[in-house]
C-alpha cells in the first residue's frame, strides 16, 4: 500500500517503477517470434513519461490506498498508446521517436503495421488481466469506445491534410478524438478499478480530456518553439509538413495582406522546400500574436481541469498526487 507521509514525487516515482516491472513483465523480449515481438519491447523501451498509466494509478489512489490494483490496466492503456505512436510514425513517416529511430525506419513498413496490430491485442490481454473481473464489463466498452475515437481523431488529421480549410473549432475536436480522450479515459478507468461510483469517474474522464487538448496545444508549441534536444525530435516538422495545427489555423485567421498572403505561398511549397521557412513561419506567428493565444489557451483549459479537481472530494493523498501530476503536465517542456 501506498505511504501516508511519502512525497508525491517520491510516491510518483514508485507509481513509475511499477508500471515499468509490469511492463517488463510481459517479458516481450523473450516472446517468439522476435521479428514481431522485438520491435514492440523496442517502442516500450524508448521510455517516455508513462503518463498514461500514471494517471490511471494516481486516479486509483484518489479512491483507495491500493492502487496498485490498476497496475494491468495502466500497462494496457501505456501500450495501447505507444502502438498508436508507432503507426502514426510510420504513416508520417517520421524518422525518430524520442530522439530515437522509428520501428518502420530500423524494420521496414511491414513489421510496423503488424507489430503495432499485435500492440493493440495485446494492450486488451493486459487489460483483462485487471482482479476485479465484474468491472470488466464496464472497462471493455469504456477502452473499446476510447481505442475508436483515437482511430477517429487521427482519421480527422489525415483528412485535414488535403483540405483547403479547417476551423480551428473543427482542430480541437480532432485532437479531443486523438489525444485527450486518451487521457480522460485513463483517468476514469483507473478510478473505476478504485472504487468510485460513475460519475465521480466521468468528472475525472472530463478533467482529462481538458488537460489532453491543453497537453496538445503546448505540444504544438514545442515542435515551434521547443529545443530539439529536449523534445527528442526535430523542430518545425508541423511547419515542414504543413500540418493544421492551432498555431497555423490562428495565424491564417489573424494576418492580412501581404503577410497572409506571403504564408499561402509558403504553404504552398513542397515539404522539402518548406525546410528552410520554418524560420520565416515562426516570425509570422509572432506577428499575429499566435505564441500568446496558445499559451492563453493552454492555460484557459489547464485551469478548467484544476477546477474539475477542486470540485471532488478525493482522498487527500491521491488528490495531492494527483494535483503534483497536473502541475508537472502543464509545465512540461518535452
Amino acid at each position: 500500500m501506498a505511504s501516508t507521509t511519502m512525497h508525491p514525487d517520491q510516491q510518483l516515482a514508485l507509481m513509475r517503477q511499477a508500471i515499468e516491472d509490469q511492463l517488463r513483465a510481459r517479458a516481450l523480449h523473450e516472446r517468439q517470434p522476435q521479428g514481431l515481438f522485438a520491435p514492440i519491447d523496442y517502442t516500450l523501451r524508448l521510455g517516455g513519461k508513462r503518463l498514461r498509466p500514471l494517471l490511471c494509478c494516481v486516479a486509483a489512489a484518489t479512491f483507495s490506498p491500493e492502487w496498485q490494483r490498476a497496475l494491468p490496466a495502466a500497462a494496457a492503456l501505456e501500450i495501447f498508446h505507444n502502438f498508436t505512436l508507432l503507426h502514426d510514425d510510420l504513416m508520417d513517416r517520421s524518422p525518430l521517436r524520442r530522439g530515437q529511430e522509428t520501428v518502420f525506419r530500423r524494420w521496414g513498413d511491414n513489421t510496423a503495421i503488424l507489430s503495432g496490430d499485435a500492440m493493440s491485442i495485446e494492450a486488451y490481454a493486459s487489460l483483462a488481466e485487471i482482479e476485479e473481473k465484474a468491472l470488466l464489463g464496464v472497462i471493455v466498452p469504456l477502452f473499446s469506445q476510447m481505442a475508436l475515437e483515437v482511430c477517429i481523431g487521427q482519421q480527422l488529421d489525415m483528412e485535414f491534410e488535403t483540405r483547403s480549410e479547417v476551423r480551428p473549432e473543427e482542430y480541437m475536436e480532432m485532437i479531443r478524438l486523438k489525444t485527450s480522450v486518451l487521457l480522460g479515459a485513463s483517468l476514469q478507468i483507473g478510478a473505476l478499478i478504485g472504487g468510485a461510483q460513475p460519475a465521480e469517474a466521468l468528472r475525472l474522464y472530463e478533467a482529462g480530456v481538458q488537460l489532453g487538448l491543453a497537453f496538445q496545444i503546448q505540444d504544438d508549441l514545442l515542435d515551434v518553439y521547443g529545443d530539439e534536444q529536449t523534445f527528442g525530435k526535430p523542430i518545425g516538422g508541423d511547419i515542414i509538413h504543413a500540418k493544421k495545427t492551432l498555431l497555423l489555423l490562428y495565424t491564417l485567421e489573424q494576418l492580412q495582406g501581404d503577410a497572409l498572403s506571403e504564408l499561402h505561398s509558403i504553404l504552398a511549397l513542397s515539404p522539402e522546400e518548406r525546410v528552410g521557412k520554418v524560420d520565416r513561419v515562426r516570425q509570422l506567428y509572432d506577428e499575429a500574436g499566435t505564441r500568446t493565444y496558445a499559451e492563453g489557451e493552454v492555460q484557459r483549459l489547464t485551469d478548467k481541469a484544476f477546477s474539475l479537481i477542486d470540485q471532488m472530494e478525493l482522498r487527500d493523498e491521491g488528490r495531492s498526487l494527483l494535483l503534483a501530476l497536473f502541475h508537472t503536465l502543464s509545465g512540461r517542456t518535452k
